[in-house]
């Protein structure tokens, strides 16, 4: 990992909670995660963990329609490793 990884992987929020959805099949690592979203505070994260390949195209496209930010979003040997961070809500 290169110094930049490191400083980049530092600046990210500590998640507020851990979905591990591995050997989960799609859409259940998706649809945990949106539980566990539904039940943080704007700017909290939410780390997921999965191993189904439908996961790498599913979870950029939730949080760009959403509006939640992914901050990780990588490919490990045996797992995809996903963070985001709940939007703020709009302003009245």
């Amino acid at each position: 990992m290169s110094e930049s990884q490191v400083t980049e992987k530092a600046l990210i929020p500590a998640p507020a909670v851990l979905v591990d959805a591995r050997g989960l099949a799609c859409p259940m690592p998706l649809l945990k995660a949106k539980l566990a979203l539904n039940a943080c505070s704007p700017g909290e994260s939410v780390r997921v963990l999965a191993t189904d390949a439908g996961s790498w195209r599913d979870f950029p496209v939730f949080a760009s329609l959403a509006g939640h930010r992914l901050s990780v979003c990588e490919r490990h040997a045996e797992y995809f490793e996903y963070c985001l961070e709940k939007k703020s809500p709009a302003p009245k």
